[in-house]
């Protein structure tokens, strides 16, 4: 995103998040994009806040962009009695607790000064939210925080698209009464009242799924990605950095399943003696939710086996549990491939650095967004193990196996290098300046 010249210095654009590090990152990286493109930005914050990790990154982020606006946008309290009895998780809730203040958020935009020429909205508060700016007269955006894969579900929905099988299915959506079920379906309705959907995807990447979205009529799609992380997401961890220095070019795995995957013990045992058996040097941050429950290093030792700890004490493996700077370990060159979960930021960076892809999906969107992987070459997603939270257990030796088969693959490698050079080249600029086109019909 680099050409401003074709953006007017007085579009003001408010950007409405909802909850969870996943929907906020896009959002942030988004806004920054804008305002080098001169953009007046506003950003609205929900409070409550959920976790300390989206406070802390929008409280850094108004500091490195002091120019930007922050309304915050107190919540009505959820009454617990009228919640979903199906709903524990606080990201869901959240969600709600939002939707239900939505009609709040009308003297927050009118108010703004200079005026607003649009909102941009998180696709879990789409139902809620048009019908606030639609009275308004102000234009709304998506930014839809997926894939373009993900899009073609999500805007046929309860329809389901003959490219996407039903296994690859989020596992809630096969429960109609199910709150994501609900909740996406309502959203699905609305999409036609937006003025367009700005997503995190690039054309290469995507364009069988692009394609298809144009020629069904709905509001037009701008695929303005890949978003870029912004300076300051990278946690001050600098040791497993420091121990790529001294590993050769492309013999590291790395391995992340996200913030919010949990596995079992035993499951976690099994992924470590794979990294074992595969035989290559592995960097992996065990940053999920093992049985619920904070691990001293003690703890973390004895749940990851032996095995593993014997490769760490001869620096030929390295383990953290906690957060690191994944942009600068994805784009060091001692990393030749990358076990993921498949959350849709980490394969749009993995496809920035050109780092082959070996997907787990372990819930949400991630097996659909694995099938792109797959689908572009640069990867391998596997299907056969099933999502995350079943009860199949994975033996280490498959896990072994199927990294040994993503490392030696050099057709693989191959695209990955492509699609990074695709990535980078992008037409983001060009599809910018039709968003802000879009904008004066």
């Amino acid at each position: 995103m680099s050409d401003s010249a074709a953006i007017p210095s007085h579009v003001h654009v408010a950007f409405l998040p909802s909850s969870g590090m996943g929907h906020l990152l896009p959002f942030l990286r988004l806004a920054a994009a804008l305002i080098r493109h001169r953009c007046s930005v506003t950003l609205i914050t929900t409070h409550p806040i959920v976790s300390s990790a989206e406070s802390q990154a929008i409280s850094t982020f108004l500091s490195a962009f002091p120019q930007v606006t922050e309304k915050k946008f107190t919540l009505i309290p959820l009454d617990p009695t009228t919640a979903d009895n199906n709903t524990t998780d606080p990201f869901f809730l959240q969600w709600e607790t939002i939707r239900r203040s939505a009609h709040l958020l009308s003297p927050l935009l009118s108010s703004s000064s200079p005026p607003l020429s649009f909102l941009v909205t998180d696709p879990t508060l789409m139902a809620s939210v048009i019908s606030v700016t639609k009275n308004l007269c102000l234009p709304n955006y998506i930014l839809f925080t997926s894939s373009a894969r993900m899009l073609s579900l999500f805007s046929f929905f309860p329809s389901i698209p003959p490219s996407i099988p039903k296994a690859s299915l989020p596992p809630p959506l096969l429960d109609s009464k199910s709150s994501f079920t609900r909740g996406l379906s309502e959203n699905s309705k609305s999409i036609e009242l937006f003025d367009g959907v700005l997503i995190n995807s690039f054309e290469e990447l995507e364009k069988q799924s692009l394609d298809m979205l144009l020629n069904k009529g709905l509001p037009p799609v701008f695929p303005l990605g890949p978003f870029l992380p912004l300076e300051f997401e990278g946690e001050s961890c600098f040791a497993p950095l420091e121990w790529l220095e001294n590993q050769r070019e492309s013999s590291v795995v790395y391995v992340s399943f996200g913030s919010r995957t949990a596995m079992s013990e035993e499951q976690i045992r099994e992924l470590g003696k794979g990294l074992v058996l595969s035989g290559y040097k592995f960097l992996w941050v065990v940053k999920s939710k093992i049985v619920d429950k904070e691990e001293t290093g003690d703890d973390l030792a004895e749940i990851l086996g032996h095995q593993v700890m014997n490769k760490v004490k001869n620096n030929t493996g390295f383990v953290v549990n906690q957060w690191v700077d994944q942009w600068r370990i994805l784009s060091h060159k001692a990393v030749g491939g990358f076990m993921s979960h498949c959350g849709w930021n980490s394969v749009m960076e993995a496809a920035w650095n050109g780092v082959p892809v070996l997907g787990w999906p372990q819930h949400g969107d991630q097996m659909i967004n694995g099938e792109v992987i797959e689908a572009a070459g640069w990867g391998l997603c596997v299907k056969t193990w099933g999502w995350g939270l079943n009860n199949h257990l994975v033996k280490g030796e498959e896990i072994g196996d199927k990294i040994k088969e993503l490392m030696e693959n050099q057709m693989v490698r191959i695209e990955a290098a492509r699609i990074s050079e695709a990535a980078k080249a992008g037409g983001s600029s060009e599809n910018l300046t039709k968003l802000f086109q879009s904008l004066k019909k």
